[in-house]
């Protein structure tokens, strides 16, 4: 059995502010290091489930957050960017299953640090009509592949946006969100205690087919609209030839797969740094 670990930051049990996110200060220090430990609580309840491998990409911000050294030696390490499928980067048909650690809940969702792909970029992203956040996305683009998304562990706001459409997933719900920027968490130990139980009783139940988890699959063809903060922004986003606009601050693409609208997505949030 193969598990893909997709891991990011804002979910993270003591992980509240942007800071913590930022490179460059102490916050972000401490944060990281929170992040490989939740990461590595995640690697071992798939392991003691039964996995053969585990393939962990590091997936936020400039995607090298986790300290190696640190990590679980049983697991390879995706780091770095730009790279193919960004926080997927690695998922192919042959892996059994998806673990999602430190997500957070969608742009214009209420959560801890809540946004997608980039709070700076976007209000909202929605496939076929569907307000999605990162997980969904992502998750959309490996039911096209056939794999399943089996755990997660963030914020409560996060299980509400994704539980309906994860059925039979593992929620670890790590921290409560009170706003914003602030939250009531699990201690530290205890979160990785939960992530732990959630990734051992995800990795059981697909050895076991006792889980039941199907892949989470958004019909083509798909109509992305993406929603930016600004004007501007859409401004940007409106120059791409098929790109078209469909309100001050919105831009639509018709894709085939989700596959396409991860790649316009990411590309979006690429051009947006020209006015940053």
């Amino acid at each position: 059995m193969r598990i893909f670990i997709s891991a990011d930051i804002e979910g993270v049990a003591g992980v509240v502010v942007p800071a913590h996110g930022q490179a460059g200060n102490p916050e972000y220090e401490r944060a990281r290091r929170l992040m490989t430990a939740e990461v590595n609580a995640a690697i071992d309840g798939a392991f003691a489930g039964g996995a053969e491998a585990v393939l962990v990409a590091d997936s936020h911000g400039p995607m090298i957050n986790l300290l190696p050294e640190e990590l679980d030696p049983r697991a390879e390490l995706i780091q770095g960017k730009p790279r193919p499928m960004s926080m997927f980067c690695g998922v192919e048909s042959g892996f059994d299953g998806v673990f999602c650690t430190g997500y957070h809940a969608g742009a214009g969702h209420r959560g801890v640090l809540s946004h997608t792909t980039s709070g700076v970029t976007f209000a909202e992203i929605a496939v076929n009509g569907l307000p999605l956040a990162e997980a969904m996305v992502y998750g959309a683009y490996a039911g096209e592949l056939g794999v399943p998304v089996v755990m997660l562990s963030g914020d409560d706001q996060l299980a509400e946006q994704c539980r309906p459409h994860f059925p039979g997933a593992e929620f670890a719900v790590v921290k409560t969100a009170l706003g914003h920027r602030a939250t009531r968490a699990l201690s530290p130990e205890r979160a990785r205690q939960a992530i732990h139980a959630a990734a051992l009783a995800a990795a059981r139940g697909l050895a076991d087919g006792s889980r039941g988890c199907k892949p989470f699959v958004i019909s083509a063809p798909c109509r992305a609209e993406f929603t930016f903060n600004t004007i501007a922004l859409a401004d940007v986003a409106s120059i791409i030839p098929v790109a078209e606009r469909c309100g001050p601050r919105s831009v639509v693409f018709q894709a085939g797969s989700m596959r396409e609208v991860v790649g316009w997505m990411n590309t979006l949030s690429a051009m947006s740094a020209m006015l940053r």
